[in-house]
């Protein structure tokens, strides 16, 4: 059932192109957190029926996809390390 994976991870790559192309309010986090939700489950699917190297190569292109919010958790637990009380991923800085 390798195939269905790697099938489900190009609608899941799919899916990510067209929730960035769509106009947003809230500057698509919505959709940032149901594909983070999903793609953690799909990353570990293909994974299991194709390898590490595919897994790696899914890996990746989920970051690429995913640059912004990877950023801005990093730069939350970052401030978090560091003692700042400051919201760092709120943007109105």
């Amino acid at each position: 059932m390798a195939g269905a994976a790697l099938l489900a991870g190009f609608l899941w790559m799919l899916a990510s192109q067209v929730a960035g192309m769509l106009p947003s309010r809230r500057r698509h986090w919505p959709a940032a957190l149901i594909l983070v939700a999903t793609g953690i489950p799909l990353l570990g699917w293909i994974t299991l029926e194709t390898g590490p190297l595919f897994g790696l190569l899914f890996l990746l292109a989920g970051i690429s996809v995913l640059r912004w919010p990877l950023y801005f958790a990093g730069r939350w637990t970052a401030s978090r390390v560091a003692g700042h009380k400051g919201d760092a991923g709120a943007g109105g800085e």
